[in-house]
């Protein structure tokens, strides 16, 4: 493995980042790096767009770097007429040292309580001798859900407390749009006996049926991507950890899967989102419980009236 790279990054319109990545991968041999931008959002359609964007490639030393420079300046000029205005700019080389990723990425996950009752770890970490939490084994991974984002800390923050005061209670319980699974397995280890984990995306079923396995609950959790009208009318809690306009065009399914009595809990709430959620499930036999909030994240717990 090489020791050491050259980094070299070009700023271009944004309607040619594609194209100049498709020219990069080509030229370096190796995956490129469009931007890295920091976003507070689950949907790529609330991103806004930008004028320019940076596409970096990465060039192993020893290697010609200057007749990569010079292949590379002649494509940007050869793409200048094809966008008014555009001027193409040099590329902006920098050398960057190979880190042992294998390792290092690690640094940023480490043992995570969650409220009184749970902790999460990754696979690398080793519980406490005298640790009386329920321990959730979890790797950062395909599917979103680590317990580290507030709006699954949230939810599971709830969940412990509406298994706290009514015991018994939450089962069946439906985990929707399950991701890496961490709400279903959490329900489980906390002693509901029946969860079903749903998920629209197969490899996030794939993903949270093996941590159900790893954690050893997958007898008490169906993973599954079964569409939510298909779903039984039967749950006593429904937990949904998606987006405020998708929870809201799902509130009437939402309250009808609902048993009289039962527990619905809403987060991937931003605050700003907060009231158009409440108006949505306003016409739905609901009552709100509670409203956590973490940040700009907010977590709404109804119960269904009896």
């Amino acid at each position: 493995m090489a020791s050491a790279w050259y980094q070299v990054s070009c700023d271009v319109p944004a309607p040619l980042a594609e194209t100049v990545a498709d020219y990069l991968t080509e030229q370096s041999g190796c995956g490129v790096c469009t931007d890295n931008r920091t976003v507070d959002t689950f949907s790529t359609d609330d991103i806004p767009a930008t004028a320019t964007v940076t596409v970096s490639a990465y060039f192993a030393l020893p290697c010609p770097i200057e007749g990569h420079l010079a292949a590379i300046n002649a494509f940007l000029n050869r793409l200048s007429p094809s966008l008014p205005g555009y001027r193409p700019a040099p590329p902006i080389v920098k050398m960057i040292a190979e880190e042992d990723w294998a390792s290092s990425w690690k640094t940023h996950f480490k043992p995570l309580p969650i409220g009184a009752r749970l902790l999460i770890l990754p696979t690398w970490e080793l519980p406490a001798p005298d640790e009386k939490r329920q321990i959730i084994t979890l790797d950062p991974g395909m599917a979103f859900g680590t317990g580290s984002h507030e709006t699954t800390r949230l939810c599971l923050e709830c969940l412990e407390q509406l298994v706290a005061d009514h015991p018994g209670a939450a089962t069946p319980a439906l985990d929707l749009g399950t991701g890496s699974g961490i709400l279903a397995i959490a329900a489980a280890k906390l002693g509901i006996p029946r969860v079903d984990a749903v998920d629209i995306d197969p490899q996030a079923v794939l993903v949270a049926a093996e941590n159900c396995r790893l954690n050893r609950v997958a007898d008490l959790v169906s993973c599954s991507a079964t569409p939510l009208d298909q779903l039984p009318a039967d749950y006593r809690l429904i937990l949904a950890n998606i987006l405020a306009e998708e929870l809201v065009r799902m509130a009437s399914d939402l309250s009808e899967r609902l048993m009289p009595g039962g527990y619905l809990v809403l987060s991937g709430i931003l605050a700003e989102r907060e009231q158009f959620v409440r108006d949505g499930f306003a016409s739905q036999p609901l009552c709100l419980e509670q409203a956590l909030s973490a940040g700009e994240w907010r977590c709404l717990c109804y119960r269904k009236q009896p």
